[in-house]
């Protein structure tokens, strides 16, 4: 009996990816996949639950190793934190570079459509943690009670920004997305500037003063 050749996570993906970019489109189903790669079923399911979680990990894993790369450097662990996002972005923009043919074909018909970006929903996780990592919300004057609430929403814009960008990427036909970059330059320190002033600062003070006002004083 010939023994099955070993298959791991990574070769699964590798196959997808291929597959997505010779035939142009996402396969239907496992099945006709798995066929067309000559994967055995139970190899293809015993490293993923459907070909949804393929394309949200091939996402993750773009991600992975840009954050694997940076972690190499030196240099980059001695960055300030916006010099830390802003190579984070160069260098996964660069990983998206590399598989620009497989990714406009994965996200094909998502452009505009924030809450069926369902591809992006694992990259999204990750993104988000390395974010709060770097607790960019450190830099915004604290207020009694609404650290959660400052943190998530540092969080989640960073998100929507990496979002736009990716979005903008997608369009963009410049020599070596030469705009990409300059999007991304300004963008980031656009967000840098508004944390470091006092304008988020405020924006929450406000927040919480409604809050007490028309909430509390009803409890009361």
């Amino acid at each position: 009996m010939t023994k099955k050749k070993n298959i791991s996570k990574l070769d699964v993906l590798t196959m997808y990816m291929d597959f997505v970019v010779e035939n142009q489109q996402k396969p239907t189903d496992v099945e006709e996949f798995c066929e067309s790669v000559r994967l055995e079923e139970d190899q293809f399911y015993s490293h993923f639950k459907s070909l949804k979680n393929v394309e949200k990990t091939v996402f993750k894993e773009l991600f992975k190793n840009s954050i694997d790369v940076l972690n190499e450097s030196e240099e980059f662990l001695a960055f300030d934190k916006k010099n830390k996002l802003i190579s984070l972005y160069f260098t996964f923009f660069e990983n998206l570079n590399l598989n620009r043919e497989y990714v406009l074909i994965a996200l094909k018909g998502c452009k505009n459509k924030l809450k069926s970006f369902g591809a992006l929903s694992g990259l999204k996780k990750n993104f988000i943690a390395f974010v709060d990592h770097l607790d960019l919300s450190e830099s915004i004057l604290p207020i009694d009670g609404l650290e959660k609430v400052q943190r998530k929403f540092i969080n989640e814009s960073a998100w929507i920004q990496l979002y736009l960008t990716i979005q903008f990427w997608l369009d963009d036909t410049s020599e070596s997305f030469e705009k990409t970059d300059i999007l991304i330059e300004k963008s980031i320190n656009t967000s840098f500037e508004l944390i470091e002033n006092k304008f988020l600062k405020n924006v929450f003070d406000l927040g919480k003063f409604v809050y007490q006002e028309k909430f509390q004083k009803k409890v009361i």
